[in-house]
């Protein structure tokens, strides 16, 4: 598959409020198609002046971008256990008042919640590899039309940028993944005898778009880290996959590869 199309997949499987967050690698593209096509000097350097431009303007986006996200997500976690925790207190067998009808609404509540948070965060970092793999293509595309070096010098200077590191958000999908440990046995325990499975109505709970593109996100994940499995100056950031079992219970086929 072509990477234009396939970036255009992974465009279409984030959520829709994302889409224009993405790399612009069609205006970059024609760029460089500007830059090879250039009769005069002066015609040719402003078309290179304006690739330069652009693409830097995009790694700025991705970097204002991931870093909002980030603060918001923060944010959200600390929410969450705060959350659960006054439910536990005030609802729970050991609470103010306990109350097993209005306690299960509002773990239904918060596992939507959680489900949904954790497809975000998910997403974001796939975001992060999604934008990386575009500005190595586009770079490289440049190497090979203009016959001028950028790819590797520029990858280096992408590598030091705040959205190509995804330890913070890495950390808040663990930290994500330890509260749904905490909160699913209780489903299980409490659910499962009423007929119904915890797994199942965790996805239930969620937003379909969410739960469904998080999947196809770990597909994609999954396949661009076998594809760049050993460290090297053009390797995709750390990556640790979420690992909870409800979402590896959807089978993860790896996608179609890009060229």
């Amino acid at each position: 598959m072509k990477f234009g199309k396939w970036l255009k997949q992974q465009i279409e499987e984030s959520l829709p409020e994302w889409r224009d967050q993405f790399l612009a690698y069609k205006d970059l593209k024609k760029l460089v198609n500007l830059i090879c096509a250039a009769p005069h000097l002066a015609e040719n350097a402003q078309a290179e002046a304006d690739f330069r431009y652009l693409l830097n303007a995009e790694m700025d986006k991705f970097n204002d971008f991931v870093e909002e996200k980030e603060e918001d997500f923060i944010i959200r976690q600390r929410e969450l256990q705060v959350w659960l925790q006054t439910i536990n207190a005030l609802l729970g067998p050991n609470g103010v008042r306990p109350s097993g009808a209005e306690y299960r609404e509002e773990m239904r509540k918060i596992i939507k919640d959680i489900v949904d948070f954790h497809g975000e965060m998910v997403l974001l970092m796939n975001y992060s590899i999604v934008n990386y793999t575009g500005l190595s293509k586009i770079a490289k595309k440049y190497d090979k039309r203009t016959g001028r070096p950028l790819r590797l010098p520029f990858i280096k200077t992408v590598l030091e940028q705040p959205f190509f590191t995804t330890s913070m958000i890495s950390k808040l999908v663990k930290e994500c993944e330890n509260t749904m440990d905490a909160v699913f046995p209780f489903t299980e325990e409490e659910e499962n005898g009423n007929g119904e499975n915890y797994r199942t109505m965790a996805v239930e709970a969620t937003e379909q778009i969410i739960f469904r593109n998080t999947v196809a996100a770990l597909k994609n994940m999954k396949e661009m880290r076998r594809t760049s499995s050993t460290y090297g100056p053009l390797s995709l950031p750390p990556l640790n996959l979420p690992e909870f079992d409800f979402v590896h219970s959807f089978q993860l086929q790896s996608p179609v590869s890009i060229l």
